[in-house]
C-alpha cells in the first residue's frame, strides 16, 4: 500500500487519497444527520454517485470475402454491416437499465460494448474515460450462460471466487462474511450447500443457477454490473426473483446495465430506465412510466390490460416489416429526449471523489488504496488483486474438489488402464528369451507405449468443459493464465502418477520384463505426462469434442507409424525422416527398448534358435546341429549352446541408438512442458484475439 500511495503522489491529483476519504465521508455524514427546517421543507432528492454515459454509440462489422469473389478476384459487395447506429443513454447508481429488443436488434451487443468500455471509446463514467484495469476492477460481466463447475457447491463457488477476486489483504474473516452476505443477498441461504449440477448429477433450480452465476461475477461488490438476458430460460416467477435481486444489489449504489427478452408486467415496474432497439436503432429511451404516453405520441396508444413491453416489440416488428420501417418512431424518441428530463440530474461527485466516497461505505471489495488513488494514474491499479501463488493454491484446490466429487473420471480410467494391464499380462505372460520373445515383446512395448498416449484422450472434453468459464474469469483479471496452467497440471499430475504405477505392477514381473522396473515406472510416466499435455493443448485449440478426437488418432496414428516399430528409422525415407524425429513414441519406445535388452547381458537367440522363423525350424533339432556343424568349416564356430544375439544385437537390428534411455526419458518430459507452453501461449494468444 505504501508503494501505490508513493507512486500516485508523481501523478498530478486535486487532493490526496486521504484527503478524499476524509472530505468524501464527513460531506456524506453531513447530509446524513443534518437537520433544521430548511432541509425538511425541500422536496428529498436521490443522490447520484455514478452516472454512465454512452454518447453517439457505433459498431459497425466488415463482412469477410466470399470464397466464390476471391476465386474471380472480385471484391466483396456486401461491405459492412452496421449493429449499433449512433446509441446514445445514460445509467445511474441505484438503478436499472434494460436494453430490449427483438432478436438481432443489437441488444447483446450493446451490452458486450458497453462491458468493454475501451478508453477513447465515446462511454464515460461521471464524464471521466475509464482505462482498462480500472474498469475491470470496479464493474463485472454476466454472460448469459451459466458457467459454473457443477460439482461445487453454491457456498464453494461463492468462497472459491471471493479468494481469487478479493485482495489478499482483505481477513479471511471478512471474505467469509462477504460470502454469507451475498447468499443472504441473493436469496440462497437454502440452497447454499447444495451442488451446482449438471445433466448427470441433480443440483440447484434453474433460477438458483443464474443467481449463482451473478453473485459469482459480483462478490467484489462491483460499482458496474453487466448482464446478458440474465432471465433467460427462467419460467416467470424466477425470472422476477432475478430481476429483484438485482434491483437489491443496485439499492446498494451499483449501476445495473442488462438486456431482457419479453419482461413480465411485474418485472418492468422494477426497472428504471429502458432502451428499445431495432435494427441497431434506438426507437425509445426513457422511463417505463412514459412508455404509455410515447405510444400514445406516436398514435399507438397501449390497450389497457396489455403489457408494455410486449405491445412495444410487437409494434416494432409490424413496423420493420414496411418500407420505411422504425424512421418514424426513431424521429419521435429524438424529439422526447429534451422534454422528458431525464438527463438532467448530474453526478455531484468527480469519478476519484465518488469511488473514494463509495469505499467508505463498504462497497468495493478490492485495493481499495489502489483503486481510490489510480484515477489519476489508472496505471497503478493492481492488474491482479492476489499474487501467483495464491491463485495458483485456490486453482488448484478448486479443481481438485470438483474433480474428486466426479469419481466416474477416476474410476472408469484406472479400470480401463488395470484392464488393459491384465489382458497385456495374461497375453504375453512370461515372455521368454527366444526369437519369438523378441517379437513379442517389440509388439508389447509399441503397443504399451502408444496406449499409454491414447488413453490420455479422455481428458480432451475437461477442458472444453471449462472454455468458457476460464474466458469470462480471465476476462476481468481473476487470475494469470499462468496460474491455470499449473493448476490443472498439478490436479492431474497425482492420477498420472496412480496410472503408471496400476500399469508397471500389473505388467512389468507378469511378463517377465527385464531392466530396471523403477525406470520402466518412470518412462510410462513420463508418457502420461506427455500425453495428457498433448490432449490437453488440443483441448485448447479445437472448438468441439469430435474434432479433438478425430485428430488425437490421426496424430497419435502417425506417431505410432514413424515411431521405429514397423519400420526401422534407418529405412524411413529421407522426405519421411523428419516425423520420425518428432514422433511422441519414438523416444518412450526406444526408452523401453534399451531398459530392456541394453547391458542386460542376457542371450536372446542361441545356436540352432537362428532357424526359427525360416523353412528348417521344423527340421529335426539333429538336422539343426550337422547343419551348424558344417557352418563351422567356414570359419563359423556354432555349437547349440552359443550366443547369436544378444541385447545390444537386437537394439542394432532395430536402429536404435543415439540417445541413452535416460536421453529419451527426458526427451518424453520434454514434450509434456513443450505442450503446456503451447497451451500457455494459445491462451495468452486468445485475449488478444
Amino acid at each position: 500500500m505504501s508503494r501505490v500511495a508513493a507512486a500516485a503522489s508523481t501523478f498530478p491529483s486535486p487532493t490526496t487519497l486521504r484527503e478524499l476519504i476524509m472530505s468524501s465521508g464527513a460531506e456524506l455524514a453531513g447530509n446524513e444527520f443534518a437537520g433544521g427546517d430548511d432541509v425538511e421543507a425541500q422536496p428529498p432528492v436521490r443522490r447520484v454517485s455514478f452516472v454512465l454515459t454512452f454518447t453517439n454509440l457505433t459498431y459497425t462489422v466488415e463482412a469477410r470475402a466470399r470464397w466464390k469473389d476471391v476465386i474471380r478476384r472480385q471484391k466483396n459487395r456486401s461491405g459492412s454491416t452496421v449493429i449499433l447506429d449512433d446509441i446514445s443513454g445514460e445509467a445511474r447508481d441505484g438503478e436499472i437499465l434494460a436494453v430490449m429488443g427483438a432478436s438481432g436488434s443489437g441488444k447483446s451487443t450493446l451490452i458486450d460494448a458497453l462491458a468493454a468500455a475501451a478508453a477513447g471509446s465515446s462511454i464515460r463514467l461521471n464524464g471521466e474515460r475509464l482505462e482498462s484495469r480500472l474498469k475491470k476492477a470496479i464493474s463485472a460481466y454476466v454472460m448469459q450462460d451459466d458457467l459454473l463447475f457443477p460439482m461445487l457447491t453454491v457456498e464453494e463457488t461463492l468462497r472459491f471466487a471471493a479468494e481469487l477476486r478479493l485482495p489478499r489483504s482483505l481477513a479471511a474473516g471478512k471474505k467469509k462474511l462477504r460470502v454469507e452476505a451475498l447468499i443472504d443477498q441473493l436469496g440462497l441461504r437454502k440452497a447454499a450447500r447444495t451442488l451446482i449440477g449438471d445433466e448427470g448429477h441433480r443440483g440447484v433450480s434453474g433460477g438458483e443457477r443464474r443467481r449463482v452465476s451473478i453473485g459469482a461475477d459480483i462478490i467484489h461488490d462491483p460499482i458496474l454490473l453487466f448482464l446478458d438476458e440474465p432471465t433467460s430460460g427462467l419460467d416467470s416467477t424466477s425470472a422476477f426473483m432475478v430481476v429483484k435481486v438485482l434491483q437489491r444489489i443496485a439499492m446498494t449504489g451499483s449501476i445495473i446495465v442488462m438486456s431482457i427478452h419479453q419482461p413480465s408486467h411485474r418485472i418492468i415496474k422494477l426497472l428504471d430506465r429502458m432502451i428499445f432497439l431495432s435494427r441497431g436503432k434506438v426507437v425509445y429511451g426513457g422511463t417505463p412510466a412514459n412508455l404509455p404516453a410515447f405510444f400514445a405520441d406516436f398514435g399507438r396508444p397501449i390497450p389497457d390490460g396489455e403489457n408494455w413491453a410486449d405491445f412495444a416489440l410487437d409494434l416494432i416488428k409490424e413496423l420493420e416489416d414496411y418500407p420505411e420501417g422504425t424512421k418514424t418512431l426513431i424521429q419521435l424518441n429524438k424529439s422526447w429526449q429534451p422534454l422528458k428530463g431525464d438527463f438532467e440530474v448530474q453526478p455531484q461527485l468527480s469519478l476519484t471523489e465518488a469511488i473514494a466516497a463509495t469505499i467508505i461505505r463498504g462497497k468495493l471489495f478490492s485495493d481499495a488504496a489502489a483503486i481510490a488513488g489510480a484515477v489519476a494514474a489508472a496505471s497503478m491499479v493492481p492488474k491482479f488483486a492476489n499474487p501467483f501463488w495464491i491463485e495458483l493454491s485456490v486453482l488448484s484446490k478448486r479443481s481438485f474438489t470438483n474433480f474428486r466429487r466426479n469419481p466416474k473420471l477416476l474410476t472408469f480410467r484406472l479400470a480401463a488402464i488395470t484392464a488393459t494391464g491384465i489382458i497385456l499380462a495374461t497375453v504375453f505372460h512370461k515372455l521368454d528369451k527366444s526369437p519369438k520373445g523378441i517379437r513379442e515383446r517389440l509388439g508389447f512395448f509399441a503397443f504399451a507405449m502408444s496406449a499409454t498416449f491414447y488413453t490420455c484422450a479422455d481428458a480432451l472434453p475437461i477442458f472444453l468443459q471449462e472454455r468458457y468459464i476460464f474466458m469470462r474469469e480471465t476476462a476481468y483479471n481473476a487470475y494469470r493464465r499462468s496460474s491455470y496452467v499449473l493448476a490443472i497440471s498439478f490436479v492431474f499430475l497425482p492420477l498420472l502418477i496412480i496410472l503408471a504405477a496400476v500399469f508397471a505392477v500389473v505388467t512389468f514381473w507378469s511378463l517377465g520384463l527385464g531392466g530396471s522396473f523403477f525406470f520402466y515406472f518412470l518412462i510410462i510416466l513420463a508418457s502420461y505426462w506427455a500425453g495428457n499435455s498433448f490432449v490437453t493443448f488440443l483441448s485448447g485449440v479445437v472448438p468441439e469434442v469430435i474434432l479433438g478426437y478425430i485428430i488425437v488418432v490421426t496424430l497419435l496414428g502417425c506417431s505410432l507409424l514413424f515411431s521405429g516399430f514397423f519400420i526401422n528409422g534407418d529405412r524411413i525415407p529421407k522426405f519421411w525422416i523428419g516425423l520420425h524425429y518428432i514422433s511422441l513414441i519414438k523416444y518412450p519406445y526406444e526408452a523401453v527398448l534399451k531398459n530392456e535388452f541394453q547391458d542386460s547381458g542376457e542371450c536372446f537367440v542361441r545356436g540352432v534358435q537362428i532357424f526359427d522363423g525360416t523353412p528348417l525350424a521344423a527340421a529335426p533339432e539333429a538336422l539343426k546341429i550337422e547343419v551348424l556343424g558344417r557352418m563351422g568349416i567356414s570359419g563359423l564356430n556354432i555349437t547349440a549352446v552359443t550366443c547369436v544375439s544378444d541385447g545390444e544385437e537386437i537394439l542394432r537390428r532395430q536402429a536404435v541408438s543415439g540417445l541413452s534411455k535416460w536421453g529419451c526419458l527426458w526427451v518424453t518430459v520434454g514434450w509434456g512442458f513443450f505442450f503446456r507452453i503451447l497451451f500457455y501461449v494459445w491462451l495468452a494468444a486468445g485475449k488478444r484475439r
